[in-house]
C-alpha cells in the first residue's frame, strides 16, 4: 500500500504518492566512527547503506575530497511510509512550514536516532543523529528521469509547498507549525 491521499482527485493524475525517503548520517571522518553508524543505519532501516565522499577538501576538519564520510540508504515503498511514521514520532509529530521547498520535498533531523520508536541503545555503536528527507511526485514524474526523450514537468503538474504539507497533514496526521 502506497501513502496517497484520502479524497482522490477527479483526474488521477493529480494523485500525490511517497515516491521515497532518504535517512542519512554525516560522521565527518571515515574509520570505526564511520561502520558504527553504517550498523546503526542498517539496525534501523533494515537495509545496507552506502557510503558518500567528501567533495572537497577542508583542513580544518581533517577531510580529504574522496574520502568516504557518510552513509545513506533510500527506502521506497511501504518501508518508506512506515519509517517516515516512525521518524515523525521521533520528531514530535510536528514539522515546520520551512521544513518543505517549492518542488514537493520536505527534510528534518532527528538529534538522536534512540529517540526512533523501537530503536534500542546500543552502548558499543553509541548515538547519532539522521536527516531524513522525504520525497513527493504524481504519475508522470519519470518523465523527467528516463533516459531516452527525457523531457520537464510542466508548471502545473509540480507539487506545490501547499499541496505537500496538505498531503504530509492528511496522510501522516503531522501538524505544520509556522503556518
Amino acid at each position: 500500500m502506497e501513502a496517497t491521499t484520502e479524497t482522490e482527485p477527479a483526474n488521477p493524475m493529480r494523485t500525490i504518492k511517497l515516491a521515497k525517503v532518504t535517512v542519512h548520517i554525516s560522521v565527518g571522518k571515515s574509520g570505526e566512527e564511520l561502520e558504527k553508524a553504517r550498523r546503526v543505519l542498517t539496525e534501523i532501516t533494515g537495509q545496507k547503506p552506502c557510503s558518500k565522499q567528501a567533495k572537497m577538501t577542508v583542513k580544518e576538519f581533517g577531510i580529504r575530497e574522496g574520502e568516504p564520510i557518510a552513509c545513506l540508504t533510500t527506502l521506497r515503498g511501504e518501508a518508506a511510509a512506515t519509517f517516515l511514521k516512525r521518524g515523525f514520532e521521533a520528531a514530535g509529530g510536528s514539522l515546520k512550514r520551512s521544513s518543505f521547498d517549492e518542488n514537493g520535498n520536505f527534510a528534518f533531523g532527528i538529534r538522536e536516532h534512540i529517540e526512533i520508536p523501537g530503536t534500542k541503545y546500543v552502548p558499543e555503536l553509541g548515538i547519532f543523529g539522521m536527516d531524513i528527507i522525504g520525497t513527493l511526485e504524481r504519475p508522470g514524474f519519470r518523465i523527467k528521469r528516463r533516459r531516452i526523450r527525457q523531457s520537464t514537468i510542466g508548471k502545473s503538474h509540480r507539487i506545490s509547498k501547499d499541496e505537500a504539507m496538505k498531503f504530509i497533514t492528511e496522510t501522516f496526521q503531522v501538524q505544520i507549525r509556522g503556518a
